[in-house]
């Protein structure tokens, strides 16, 4: 089986910055793109940034210009760097991964979630 753990959530005052990480483990063969995606209450989980097998980044425009996705393969890990935080970025922020499990096709796969909140 395959999990994927979010960590680096917590309080933050506006202006801040914060770090998430997504490490996946299982019984993995390959990773193809990874996201981070935020839902807050009584909203929508959306889209906040995305980052292809190949390193190709995709953003949504509230957060253009202040947060960066990364990913380390070698770690099986994603990344957001927050930067200039908001009180609207208060959410749960999630990790999504697509996975190719060894004797397994390919699947999405979602992390259980992280808070973040920031204080204006």
């Amino acid at each position: 089986q395959v999990q994927l753990v979010e960590s680096g959530g917590g309080l933050v005052q506006a202006g801040g910055p914060l770090r998430l990480s997504c490490v996946a483990s299982g019984n993995i063969l390959g990773i193809n793109a990874m996201r981070w995606y935020r839902q807050a209450p009584g909203k929508q989980r959306g889209l906040v940034a995305s980052i292809s097998g190949g390193g190709a980044t995709n953003y949504a425009d509230s957060v253009k210009g202040r947060f960066t996705i990364s990913r380390d393969n070698a770690k099986s890990t994603v990344y957001v760097q927050m930067h200039g935080l908001k009180p609207e970025d208060t959410a749960v922020y999630y990790c999504n991964a697509e996975i190719i499990m060894y004797g397994s096709g390919l699947r999405a796969y979602w992390g259980q979630g992280t808070q973040v909140t920031v204080s204006s």
